[in-house]
Formats: C-alpha cells, sequence, structure tokens
C-alpha cells in the first residue's frame, strides 16, 4: 500500500524536500503502525526542511515531531487497532519518520492514548508547543507561582508556546503579560487572554544593571537570550522563570544577583524526552483544566502536506501566528 510523505533527502550536496508516494516497507522499524490524522509544524520541522538545520540525523527522512491518529495493528499488547493515540519528541522526525505522512511506524513506548476530552486534531493544535507550554506552567506552580503571586510574563507570546502559554496562564486565574515583536497582533494576544502587551525592544534591551524593578511573579520565556537576561534583572523576589526556548540566542549576559538576593529561579523545560509518566500526567492536564478555550478557533490555522513547505519557510521566518496543524486523514 501506498501513501504520501512529505520527505527530506540529502545526497552528496544534493538536498531536495517535497511530497513523495511511499510505500509500508519504506516504514522504519516499530511496533505500532498508525493511520495519521493531523500533525503540526514547529520551529524544528521548519529547521528539518533547510540543508544545513542541523537537526536530521540521517537521510531520507519525514519530518513531524507531532503527530496524532488511530492505530491500524499494533504488536504492543497496550495498543489495539482503532485506539487514538498522539506521539511527540523522541526521535519523531529527526531520526525516525514523522507525522508529515499518511502513515507512520513507531516504538510503543512513545505513544501517549489521546486522553478524553481532546480530539485528534485539538491534540495536534497542542502539539510539541502546547506540551511544552503546559510543563513550563507546571514548573511555576511546583515552585509556588500562584495568581495571587504576581503577574506572569509570556515571552514569544504569538508562537506556539506563547500563544498555549498565555491561553492555559488566563483559565487557570493568572494576570498574563505578554511581550511580542508584531504590533498587529496585540488584539489576537488580548483575545487569549492577556491584560498588558510588551514589545519585543522592552524585553530584550540591554542593561548593565544587575536588578531592577520587581515586576514579575514568574515567566514563561521561550526566547532566550537577552530576553533571559531581562526576566531575571526583573522578577519578583521568589520569581521562576521556565525557559524553553533559544529564538533570541543561546548566551545570557547576567550575573548571581537575581539568585542571591532575589532567590529567583530558572528552570529548564525539556519535552523531547520527558518520562512517560509525567508525560501522560501533562496532557491528561491539557484536556481537562488547562485545556486552552476556544483552542481550534483561537489558536489553529490548517494546511495540508502540499502546504507544509511554505510553513515551515513561514515558521522559520517568524510568520507564524499560533499554531499550524497538518490535515493528513
Amino acid at each position: 500500500m501506498s501513501f504520501r510523505a512529505f520527505v527530506v533527502d540529502m545526497q552528496d550536496e544534493d538536498f531536495s524536500a517535497g511530497v513523495q508516494s511511499l510505500d509500508e516497507g519504506q516504514l522504519p522499524a516499530g511496533d505500532v503502525t498508525i493511520d495519521v490524522q493531523w500533525s503540526s509544524v514547529n520551529y524544528k520541522d521548519g529547521l528539518a526542511t533547510l540543508p544545513k538545520g542541523r537537526v536530521v540525523t540521517q537521510y531520507p527522512m519525514v519530518p513531524g515531531i507531532d503527530l496524532a491518529g488511530r492505530v491500524r495493528e499494533s504488536a504492543d499488547d497496550r495498543f489495539s487497532a482503532g485506539q487514538e493515540v498522539l506521539i511527540t519528541g523522541y526521535d519523531l522526525g529527526v531520526a525516525h519518520f514523522g507525522g508529515f505522512a499518511e502513515v507512520a511506524r513507531v516504538p510503543g513506548d512513545w505513544i501517549v492514548p489521546l486522553p478524553g476530552g481532546l480530539s485528534a486534531e485539538e491534540a495536534m493544535a497542542l502539539g510539541t508547543a502546547g506540551f511544552t507550554a503546559g510543563l513550563s506552567v507546571e514548573a511555576l506552580q511546583a515552585h509556588g507561582v500562584t495568581p495571587e503571586s504576581g503577574p506572569v510574563l509570556v515571552t514569544g507570546a504569538t508562537g506556539g508556546v506563547g500563544s498555549t502559554a498565555v491561553a492555559i496562564l488566563a483559565r487557570l486565574g493568572y494576570t498574563v503579560a505578554a511581550s511580542t515583536g508584531k504590533a498587529d497582533e496585540h488584539d489576537y494576544l488580548r483575545a487569549l487572554g492577556a491584560s498588558e502587551i510588551l514589545s519585543r525592544e522592552e524585553v530584550s534591551e540591554e542593561s548593565r544593571r544587575p536588578l531592577e524593578r520587581e515586576r514579575w511573579a514568574g515567566a514563561i520565556d521561550p526566547v532566550g537570550g537577552a530576553t533571559t537576561a531581562y526576566i531575571l534583572r526583573t522578577l519578583k523576589r521568589d520569581g521562576v522563570n521556565a525557559v524553553s526556548g533559544l529564538t533570541g540566542g543561546a548566551g545570557v549576559n547576567t550575573t548571581v544577583m537575581p539568585f542571591i538576593l532575589r532567590g529567583a529561579s530558572l528552570v529548564g523545560v525539556e519535552s523531547v524526552y520527558c518520562p512517560m509518566p509525567r508525560r501522560s500526567e501533562i496532557w491528561r492536564r491539557l484536556a481537562g483544566d488547562w485545556k486552552p478555550d476556544a483552542l481550534l478557533d483561537a489558536i489553529a490555522v490548517r494546511t495540508d502536506l502540499d502546504g507544509v513547505a511554505a510553513a515551515a519557510a513561514a515558521i522559520l521566518r517568524g510568520a507564524v501566528r499560533g499554531r499550524t496543524l497538518v490535515r493528513l486523514g
């Protein structure tokens, strides 16, 4: 049986990326075969479409670090034909054929049963970005940041992690400030629940001061770089920054002052190899009390396999708002 997939390949110095027809004999080894219904486009997927993106470890590769669909057949007794499932992270889409295909074959240990309260489409409107936002919210709560603690800043707020984080925090009753470099997206962020909008320049400005006025009880930061340094300087006492990205740079110019004088915490958020018990609990919360209001209407836009290349290029140049879903089934 043949199926369509978006494939990237590198033969010698010749790189290609586009939709191809594959057959099931070309699928990698795995315990469970899935008819993919939905996937989503993440920044890592955008990098996978570049010849020097440095995320794909072997070619040819089907990108797509997220997928949701129905089990077709399973050699793993934890899963049965017809069961709805989702996968994010692990080696999906970088070292193992991923979600930009109508059929996938994966190890059973990567699979999360789709929790009640989420459709496959909604699961991919969350995807790795929403899962990372959920882990970030968990980090704030684990360090005692409550709605009563004060405002929480979300950086890169129109991106996938940021949009979802704004919506989750607002749903939970937090006062949310959102930063963005897109002046025309303020109404979008306010609709998600942000009560204050900051410019990208304000939250990435360099300073010689090791500490500035206390503003934020916590922050969710998928940007990194100078923005992380700004957050650390402006956290309130015992404030927490959950950092998950580096679109603003990998280096952070800071001092120990926020940590030793205000008790600030810098918490790293890693989603790819999150242990399954914790992974399952985060997805349960995302399907329940953390589920953003109007998830599909507010955060998601849709494309298909033929639109993947354009969506990947858009996310790399920062032109995407929210989440881009890929319809496959």
